[in-house]
């Protein structure tokens, strides 16, 4: 009788842990945002690949001008640029990224944040490299050339500069900066530099075509975002 009860527990275990896991939201899915779109002259977009073939489209995130800021809801992970928006040589590009209810619409923490050296935007050879945060304290630099490629591991990194939500619902706001200067690419967060990288391993086959070209914006699924002061200065 002993061993019958201990392996209807450990089959009970193993049933268990699956549900566990899709509590933790290691299952959750891309939504449909209502009334998507962009609305914000002179912006496009694309989804992600897998996005696409999950039957996800373009119109189920949303790009709006709330003022001067953009309101970005989505919907399907997403890169959004305004092709006029070049950067090349020595340059920053920064913003200021609002997440004003921290994990709302989602289970777990979901990244935001800076595209740089965007070429051939929105078709099947696109390159570009991005640096995101995350309202729990993590960032990841990551890119497409046009495969997807990582620059700080997998699940990226945890630094104190990265700012932390109090808890669910509550807001956290991160100022994002990706800076070219001479032979290495940075990331800043909230003014520390948490990334520093070189240039030549970043401009290579199967990551970017160059550190100049087109920036913009990058943003995981289901995500609600406010964005203000992306700007481009020379260094």
């Amino acid at each position: 009788m002993r061993l019958i009860h201990s392996s209807s527990l450990a089959l009970a275990i193993v049933i268990l842990i699956p549900a566990a896991i899709n509590a933790q939201g290691q299952t959750e899915t891309s939504r449909a945002v209502t009334g998507g779109g962009i609305s914000v002259p002179g912006w496009t977009g694309k989804i992600d690949a897998n996005e696409e073939k999950a039957g996800q489209a373009l119109n189920n995130a949303k790009l709006a001008k709330d003022g001067n800021a953009l309101q970005v809801t989505t919907g399907p992970a997403v890169t959004y640029w305004n092709p006029a928006n070049k950067a090349t040589g020595n340059y920053t590009v920064k913003a200021t990224f609002k997440e004003p209810k921290y994990m709302n619409l989602n289970s777990h923490p979901h990244p935001y944040g800076i595209v740089v050296a965007g070429n051939d935007l929105g078709t099947g050879q696109q390159s570009y490299l991005y640096c995101a945060a995350y309202g729990n304290g993590n960032f990841i630099v990551r890119g497409f050339g046009p495969e997807p490629f990582q620059v700080n591991g997998r699940r990226g990194e945890a630094n104190p500069a990265v700012n932390k939500a109090a808890g669910q619902g509550e807001p956290v706001t991160q100022d994002i900066a990706v800076s070219v200067k001479g032979d290495r690419v940075e990331c800043a967060i909230n003014g520390t530099v948490v990334g520093s990288y070189d240039k030549a391993a970043l401009v290579t086959p199967g990551k970017l075509k160059s550190t100049d070209g087109v920036y913009g914006l990058r943003f995981a699924h289901n995500t609600d975002v406010t964005v203000t002061g992306l700007t481009m200065t020379k260094n």
